[in-house]
């Protein structure tokens, strides 16, 4: 009998979390350590990465882990983070794709060079970086967890920004939809080599300091929401589990919607 713990067990494998130390990255950064893996946390602020590894071994000590820079707009960054991944700890077995940086826009606001900008991190990016970790992923037949999200199969209601700073861009959405295809893409086509690719689309988890700031904006979103309610970061955890783990070695090219039921209706 293979117990459930086995399952979950990432005890030797090498995690790449790239926007590892964000809102919905730590999480994912968080449970994978619990779990045994040694935990890579790559983006843009070292600094921030440096911090929430320091966090986690101070939590897990028998944890290996290491902060590297990582710039989804510079092929060299991206061959550099992994070249570094691999020499550090061995071959990537979880590739986590969880990096994202944007503005605020809506139809009337948004530029071209918002768009460009919002595409190039969103999708462009990581294309880039998984077609950089193919070599070191067909090597330990590894996993890919991609972020979607809910705008990835839904339309922004417009009504719920009225009146605050937080539209939602098109290119978000758009970008989203796209991670969503290329994992099923991917999936398909590097199954041959043992790769494993998935995706969890999450809903509604805005930050603190917004719904803290404008109450309101909080309230139409539990409206709108099946739960009536926001998501809360830990509540990622369970499905970025399932997905980098043994738990769902028959599973690939799957999205996972963590959303509160938002895209049932």
């Amino acid at each position: 009998m293979i117990s459930i713990s086995e399952l979950h067990n990432l005890k030797g494998k090498n995690a790449l979390v790239t926007g590892g130390a964000g809102l919905l990255g730590s999480q994912i950064s968080e449970v994978l350590a619990e779990h045994g893996a040694n935990i890579i946390i790559a983006s843009r602020n070292v600094e921030s990465c440096e911090k929430k590894c320091e966090e986690l071994e101070a939590n897990f000590p028998d944890l290996n882990t290491c902060a590297l820079f990582l710039d989804l707009t510079n092929e060299e960054s991206i061959t550099s983070c992994i070249n570094n991944s691999v020499n550090k700890f061995g071959d990537i077995d979880i590739l986590v794709t969880c990096a994202w940086s944007g503005k605020k826009n809506s139809w009337d606001s948004i530029t071209n060079e918002d768009w460009n900008y919002d595409i190039e991190i969103c999708l462009n990016g990581i294309f880039r970086l998984i077609k950089a970790a193919t070599a070191s992923l067909r090597e330990s037949k590894g996993v890919i967890l991609n972020i979607g999200s809910m705008y990835g199969h839904v339309a922004p209601d417009y009504r719920l920004y009225e009146g605050v700073p937080q539209d939602n861009p098109p290119s978000y959405g758009v970008a989203k939809a796209g991670i969503i295809q290329l994992t099923k893409y991917l999936a398909s086509f590097l199954a041959k080599d043992g790769i494993r690719v998935n995706c969890i689309s999450p809903g509604p988890f805005p930050f603190d300091h917004v719904i803290n700031q404008f109450p309101e904006f909080k309230q139409r979103l539990c409206d709108k929401n099946p739960m009536g309610r926001l998501g809360k970061p830990h509540e990622i955890k369970g499905a970025a589990l399932l997905l980098c783990s043994d738990a769902s070695s028959f599973m690939t090219g799957e999205n996972i919607c963590i959303d509160g039921g938002w895209t049932v209706w």
